[in-house]
């Protein structure tokens, strides 16, 4: 009796479902503010030079030719940017500012590269106006590595994530939806010969920029093979 009387009392019934709705809108928040901290987002792991100079990198030509990595770099260091999506806007944004470097980095002699994932399309051809170096492809995604870093439905729930999308769109940059894009990307900053990697940045949410000054930073601090050579 006493159960059916309590469901037969409305003010009963009603109090029942708002403490589950407060209970729902309690979890809800708590799930938005994890997905707002670093709890959730995907670990990364450095990589070596070893690892990097080590990868099959392929020319977008008709006839690509296959090279090792560390071609890029051997001599005169390199900047490499790891593009999450050519066809996403962020990463198209990304490209610009560190386009934005490229005459400064011609006057240290520091080339400038990037690699993508996959070739699709005219992705690669319709990335290239953002971005004022040479682009390889990166089939086993090593750039992405060596332990490859995904954000999938939970980036749109961060709020930084919006602020970026809302960064890009104010500077009037388009973009798509071709490829994959939830493997994320980064740059690096590596030098000549056997100096190694002098700064790495894993973007660690959609459009997770790096920082330009760190990356001309680091790039004054490239010894060319050369003047290495000298100073032994």
């Amino acid at each position: 009796m006493g159960i059916v009387s309590s469901w037969q009392d409305p003010s009963l019934f009603t109090m029942g479902m708002w403490s589950i709705g407060v209970g729902a809108l309690g979890a809800a928040a708590l799930a938005l503010f994890l997905a707002n901290t670093d709890v959730f987002l995907p670990k990364s792991q450095k990589a070596a030079l070893e690892y990097l100079e080590d990868t099959d990198l392929k020319t977008l030509e008709k006839e690509p030719r296959t090279f090792k990595a560390k071609e890029l770099w051997e001599k005169n260091g390199a900047v490499i940017m790891a593009v999450r999506r050519p066809g996403c806007f962020l990463c198209r944004e990304e490209a610009m500012d560190l386009s934005l470097l490229k005459p400064k980095l011609d006057e240290l002699g520091v080339p400038l590269y990037a690699v993508v994932k996959e070739q699709l399309s005219t992705e690669v051809e319709d990335f290239q106006p953002y971005f004022k170096g040479e682009i390889f492809l990166d089939e086993k995604k090593k750039f992405y590595g060596p332990q490859r870093r995904k954000m999938m439905l939970l980036g749109f729930v961060r709020l930084g994530v919006w602020r970026n999308f809302f960064r890009a769109w104010d500077r009037g940059i388009s973009g798509n939806l071709e490829g994959e894009g939830f493997i994320l990307g980064g740059v690096f900053v590596v030098g000549s010969g056997r100096q190694g990697i002098l700064l790495e940045h894993r973007e660690k949410e959609f459009g997770d920029k790096v920082n330009v000054d760190s990356v001309l930073e680091a790039a004054r601090k490239i010894k060319p093979q050369t003047l290495a050579s000298e100073e032994k």
